[in-house]
């Protein structure tokens, strides 16, 4: 039986891998032929968009109707723009906007992006309501904390990364969405990742809080759904959500009505390696609680996906699987693999056209998608939370071409549509008046596995700033003649800011007196990510709003907490550069710049 050709094609078929690197690997062309559902593609796999689109082309020649699936959130976590930053902004500050029909044409600009480079699976959106402050994992993925707003903006995110889109010189393809993490990560204080959380609450609040968003995810028509490694006693008893056949079976199709697609979260995780015994024995209990696709993680291998489907094989001559489900499984995602197969992607980058405004119709055919993992060499161990030593030191070097403006991956449409939203979603206390031409100081903060490594702060846009002051010089200089030659005119010549200086810190390491030799007479701005979480970075702030004016950005999750005697607390919802963008020009008071390339 292990070596049964039919049952092997049919493990393969509920396999969603990865591979290292930017090109494809004999062995994993030669999983697809064999009937691998397809692979998760993250940072690691791409470096711009034609690599990519040259990337997917290589998959789509094992097998046409390969799974390529990446987590493409938009905001904090990004795969396509993970060297730069996104040009959209994420959920929470969508959801501070309020404005499902500009979530939604954000979403479509993303889909057209995938679309455009060969990706057929989103592995978004986030449809979990963030009800803890603190939660390590999900924070500004999530559109906020009210169950009725995160379900009308998962349904705008459903119907744009859907929605029917056209790219010049192809016909018309489909982007697959995925709404995660089911029943609801939002309430967790750990991360999945590391640990199996709990969520020790009633069925009936988890109905009417964690719910609604994924009810309206169906309704919208979404093509899967991920799972989560997380364990709701009330639900799943002592196991995660992935291996209960109540919480997916039951709540999922049976009560939501789910006919697609359900996808888990990485098997490689903690939350559910630990509980499971491994991830071979991971992938078998999620298959018999009614998983289709299998997300393995990052770290895979070919002796890795033999065990896999080894142990699934064997799990049907055992009583532990039945064959009838793993058929239904291999079944669901070959439709999903249908509905979403767009013909061979253009080398020419990302799309230019729209996407069309008409919803999805709600659809029977699955999705398959992959986790949210990071490869390896993306990992952040407890101990890389902050910098080296140093206590102050300039900001990461910062290249003409990701300083003015984003990458060249990015289109000008697309950041202006990005930063435009972000100005919805950002909060502005008190006025920068007296901030003009700061110090920056960015406390370093860590970064969750989902997230990566990827840029945020003002850097880049401090950078178009300086071109901004250096623009205008010839223009105050040509104004000031003029006022000169005409002393009857009352124009006063143009006055910009001069250029700002975005350094980077650890809080707990520098000093006040370090920071203000650095800032000489200048203002100071403090831009972070939950600065309220660390006690250092609040004393430093109090205690430099006594010597000078101090604006304090805040591009993580907000809380109440404001600190006193500030000019100005500026909240993004999130540190895209979008989100970047736009924190910037609430300081300098000016709408900057929005350029493809220096």
């Amino acid at each position: 039986m292990p070596n049964d050709p039919g049952l092997r094609r049919l493990a393969l078929r509920t396999l969603l891998a990865a591979f290292p690197g930017t090109a494809v690997p004999q062995w994993a062309g030669d999983l697809l032929t064999g009937g691998l559902a397809g692979y998760t593609l993250f940072g690691g796999n791409i470096t711009g968009a034609a690599q990519l689109t040259g990337l997917t082309t290589a998959l789509r020649s094992a097998r046409a109707d390969v799974l390529i699936a990446v987590d493409e959130e938009g905001g904090d976590v990004t795969r396509l723009h993970h060297r730069t930053g996104s040009p959209y902004p994420g959920n929470a500050a969508l959801g501070a906007a309020d404005d499902p029909e500009t979530t939604r044409r954000v979403y479509a600009a993303i889909g057209a992006d995938l679309a455009a480079t060969g990706v057929n699976v989103d592995l978004a959106p986030v449809a979990d309501v963030n009800t803890a402050a603190d939660n390590p994992i999900i924070g500004t993925r999530s559109f906020g904390a009210d169950p009725a707003l995160v379900a009308r903006h998962t349904a705008a995110a459903v119907h744009g990364l859907q929605s029917h889109r056209v790219t010049p010189g192809l016909q018309s393809h489909r982007i697959a969405a995925c709404a995660k993490h089911f029943p609801g990560h939002g309430a967790t204080v750990t991360d999945s990742h590391l640990e199996l959380p709990t969520v020790d609450v009633p069925l009936d609040l988890l109905r009417s809080r964690d719910l609604p968003p994924f009810a309206a995810a169906v309704q919208a028509g979404v093509q899967a759904v991920m799972s989560a490694h997380i364990r709701v006693p009330a639900l799943t008893g002592d196991r995660p959500a992935t291996f209960s056949r109540a919480a997916l079976t039951g709540l999922l199709r049976d009560e939501l009505g789910f006919t697609g697609v359900i996808v888990t979260d990485a098997l490689e995780m903690r939350g559910a390696t630990a509980a499971a015994g491994g991830i071979p024995q991971a992938a078998v209990a999620a298959l018999a609680a009614g998983a289709d696709l299998l997300c393995i993680g990052a770290a895979v291998d070919p002796p890795l996906v033999e065990a896999i489907v080894t142990e699934i094989i064997n799990a049907t001559t055992d009583g532990r699987l039945r064959i009838a489900r793993l058929e239904e499984a291999a079944t669901r995602t070959t439709s999903l693999a249908t509905w979403a197969t767009p013909p061979s992607p253009t080398s020419t980058g990302l799309a230019t056209a729209a996407a069309s405004s008409s919803p999805t119709p709600r659809s029977n055919p699955s999705a398959g998608t992959p986790d949210e993992t990071v490869p390896p060499d993306e990992t952040v161990s407890p101990g890389e939370a902050v910098l080296p030593s140093e206590a102050v030191r300039p900001s990461e070097a910062v290249r003409p071409s990701e300083a003015g403006a984003p990458d060249a991956v990015i289109r000008r449409s697309d950041f202006e549509l990005g930063v435009t939203a972000a100005r919805l979603g950002m909060r502005v206390e008190g006025s920068a008046a007296r901030l003009r031409s700061p110090l920056v100081v960015r406390f370093v903060a860590s970064r969750s596995i989902a997230e990566g490594k990827v840029p945020w702060g003002l850097a880049p846009h401090l950078t178009t700033a300086r071109r901004f002051a250096a623009a205008t010089a010839e223009m105050n200089t040509a104004a000031a003649e003029e006022n000169a030659a005409d002393a009857t005119k009352d124009t006063p010549a143009v006055k910009r800011d001069a250029a700002a200086e975005e350094i980077a810190v650890v809080a707990a390491e520098c000093s006040v007196e370090s920071i203000l030799e650095r800032a000489g007479e200048r203002p100071i701005v403090l831009v972070g990510r939950r600065i309220h979480n660390s006690v250092a970075a609040r004393e430093l702030i109090g205690r430099l709003a006594a010597d000078r004016p101090v604006g304090v950005v805040e591009m993580g999750w907000p809380s109440s907490w404001r600190p006193a005697g500030v000019d100005a607390f500026v909240i993004t919802h999130g540190a895209s550069l979008a989100n970047g963008r736009a924190a910037a020009e609430a300081l300098t008071r000016q709408t900057l710049d929005i350029t493809q390339s220096d």
